[in-house]
């Protein structure tokens, strides 16, 4: 798995998982229409030109092809905090792509924007994103109440979060033995 920015001809592909219901369940947007999903790449990609940037959205690939995409935005550059969000097709569900994502994101906030603390919120409901959050060696914080309105009604969601000392401690130059 690859990441590198996304482009405005990352759109389609984006749009392959976009618009669908199982990938959005959890989330605020979507099932997306072609308008909205260009509207967010457009967004995405103009995000880049920003100084200081706060957006970094990249696309996922594995073998040439298109599978996710994956954010990491800077929340409080004095405080050097950030969040990590991804998502993947379908396709490549149980794969491993996800938990790449995040590890290629944390690798980017960490080592090229020297953040402090690192966070990712996910639906209770959302068992295999959860699973990916704790692969990557997040620490489960809690749970904060309604914070978003989906189509199902009102979602909690659970905060996972990584340090650099921890982040450190698992990835150093030492980590494997």
């Amino acid at each position: 798995m690859t990441l590198r920015r996304i482009e405005l001809a990352d759109w389609r592909a984006v749009h392959s998982w976009a618009s669908l219901g199982e990938v959005c369940r959890f989330q605020t947007w979507g099932p997306n229409t072609e308008e909205q999903t260009r509207a967010f790449v457009e967004a995405a990609v103009e995000a880049w030109a920003h100084s200081p940037r706060q957006r970094f959205a990249y696309a996922a690939r594995v073998e040439g092809r298109v599978v996710g995409m994956g954010e990491l935005r800077v929340r409080d550059r004095g405080q050097r905090q950030g969040e990590i969000v991804y998502a993947v097709h379908p396709r490549v569900w149980g794969r491993g792509v996800g938990t790449a994502i995040g590890e290629e994101l944390l690798v980017r906030g960490f080592e090229d924007l020297g953040l402090h603390r690192v966070h990712a919120t996910c639906d209770p409901r959302n068992l295999g994103s959860a699973r990916v959050l704790r692969r990557l060696g997040m620490t489960w914080e809690g749970r904060r109440r309604h914070t978003a309105l989906l189509r199902d009604g009102w979602r909690d969601s659970e905060v996972f979060s990584i340090l650099e000392d921890e982040w450190r401690a698992r990835n150093g130059p030492d980590a494997d033995g």
